[in-house]
């Protein structure tokens, strides 16, 4: 019986085979590369083509678009990728970007939303055509602007291309024109690519105009309310709300601001938070996740260590998660207080990971981003009940304690060692 059981298997096997080879290639099941013109508006940061990547499949008409993340920049070193939290792929993005062996996007080890297979967690978008948005303009997947820093090297300024809305406008465009109107849509992305997911979603949906559902589901990047009326006291957020404002050019004609104001009912543009409300109303029949610890120490870090003296200048490494968290906690029960009335709005707010500064619950897999107190084991459920317009849920962990004890998969802590081992 099991030779009998190994022949099927085999044959099976060899019909997969069969069958897979005219589709790759015809396109399918692999990652092919979509350079935008420069006429487009599109570029990196360093002025290089703008390149995104495209894995189809014929057997779905859905599409799920990946935003990756990566730091952020307003000065010189941030920009050149010099420094913690800067800016990714500061020299651009090469042709063979997903065929790198140690990119890890592309076998889904760093999201399995960007999985056709996955070995560690599967999610239904796994059987939808694929689209990974490369992050290469240090300004969120958002910015308008070519602004010039030469704060650290007078003699040798950077000039960077803040161009990550034209980036995202050509991309969508490009998918309508060639992939057509897909029937169901999921945008999602991680820290930066997750406010470049929340900030551009408006842009991607109307391009695309999905006929079934479309859904956001942005993974510990969130826009904290910050009233320009507020102070930083009130809104910690405010300091880097204005610093980038003026850096990438969102106030200015063309820029996100100002498409808001004029397409986005219900937006302030004197407060960059209230653009997650005003997608809610824009978009009754959409459904939008929210997803951070309540202890990520790393978009944190970016939202405050330059803005905050006590900080940037604390005396330790307790000092500084304690002053850090101080402001990130009270910016998150805002956040989920000012999303709470909207019926088609979920966040989840887990406590800790003990993994990647407890930033990002949807990287590697989701162990150990459940909220135990409330009969969640992990966010899978949150995931499928976005996509599948199940209940709307708004969890915030009250357990501060049990997280610390909770482990990870076997894969996060191989992972672990692998990074300590390589440096």
């Amino acid at each position: 019986m099991i030779k009998t059981l190994r022949r099927i298997r085999s044959r099976c096997i060899g019909l997969v085979l069969a069958l897979a080879t005219p589709w790759a290639a015809a396109g399918f099941f692999q990652w092919d590369m979509v350079e935008l013109p420069a006429a487009s508006g599109a570029a990196c940061g360093d002025g290089s083509p703008y390149r995104f990547f495209v894995n189809r499949t014929p057997l779905s008409k859905s599409l799920v678009a990946v935003f990756e993340g990566g730091g952020a920049c307003w000065d010189q070193n941030a920009c050149l990728g010099i420094g913690p939290l800067s800016a990714a792929n500061p020299n651009g993005i090469p042709p063979d970007y997903m065929q790198h062996l140690n990119n890890m996007a592309a076998r889904g080890l760093v999201t399995p939303f960007s999985a056709r297979t996955d070995p560690f967690q599967k999610v239904q978008t796994q059987s939808w055509n694929i689209v990974y948005l490369p992050y290469c303009t240090g300004d969120v997947h958002s910015g308008s602007k070519v602004t010039v820093y030469d704060d650290a090297n007078p003699a040798n300024p950077r000039t960077q291309y803040h161009r990550g809305q034209a980036n995202i406008r050509a991309a969508a465009q490009w998918l309508r024109d060639n992939l057509g109107r897909p029937q169901d849509m999921l945008l999602t992305g991680f820290s930066a690519g997750s406010v470049g997911s929340t900030v551009t979603y408006g842009i991607v949906r109307d391009a695309l105009q999905p006929r079934g559902r479309a859904s956001l589901i942005a993974d510990s990047g969130l826009l904290m309310q910050a009233p320009r009326s507020g102070t930083p006291a009130q809104f910690p957020s405010l300091p880097l709300h204005e610093k980038i404002r003026v850096a990438w050019g969102l106030d200015e004609p063309g820029g996100l601001i100002t498409h808001y104001v004029g397409s986005l009912p219900g937006f302030d543009p004197d407060n960059l938070g209230s653009v997650n409300g005003a997608l809610a109303n824009r978009y009754p029949q959409d459904r939008f996740t929210f997803l951070a610890f309540q202890a990520d120490m790393n978009f944190s870090s970016f939202s405050y260590a330059k803005f905050y003296d006590d900080i940037a200048n604390a005396p330790n490494d307790f000092v500084r998660r304690q002053n850090t968290l101080a402001r990130w906690q009270p910016d998150l029960a805002m956040h989920a207080a000012d999303l709470g009335p909207y019926n088609n709005v979920s966040f989840h707010q887990a406590f800790f990971r003990n993994f990647n500064e407890s930033h990002c619950l949807t990287i590697i897999d989701f162990s150990a981003t459940g909220i135990e107190e409330l009969g969640i084991p992990s966010i899978a459920p949150v995931v499928d009940a976005t996509l599948d317009r199940g209940a709307v849920t708004k969890n915030v962990e009250q357990d501060h304690v049990s997280d610390f004890f909770r482990p990870v998969s076997d894969v996060i802590r191989l992972f672990k060692l692998l990074t300590r081992l390589l440096g």
